[in-house]
C-alpha cells in the first residue's frame, strides 16, 4: 500500500483529527486513510453532471405540476 505524506497541517486540525481517531479507537493513520477513502469514493460534481445528462427525462411531472405541488406545500 502507497504512503502519502501531507505536509503543513496547521496545528487545530491536526489536534482536532488527533481527537476524532480517538474517539473512534482508531490511530491518527487509520482515521484519516479512513477519511481519505469516504472522500475518494465520492463523485466530482462533473461526474454528477454527466450522468444525469444521460438520464430519460421524457416522462415525470411537468413544470405545472411541479409547481403546484411547491405552492401546495407552502400552504
Amino acid at each position: 500500500m502507497p504512503t502519502l505524506y501531507i505536509r503543513d497541517v496547521p496545528v487545530g486540525v491536526t489536534e482536532t483529527l488527533k481527537e476524532r481517531a480517538a474517539a473512534e479507537g482508531k490511530s491518527l493513520s487509520a482515521y484519516v486513510g479512513a477519511e481519505l477513502a469516504k472522500i475518494a469514493a465520492r463523485p466530482t460534481n462533473a461526474e454528477i453532471v454527466a450522468k444525469l445528462k444521460t438520464r430519460n427525462r421524457s416522462t415525470g411531472p411537468t413544470t405545472e405540476e411541479i409547481l403546484d405541488a411547491v405552492h401546495a406545500g407552502r400552504r
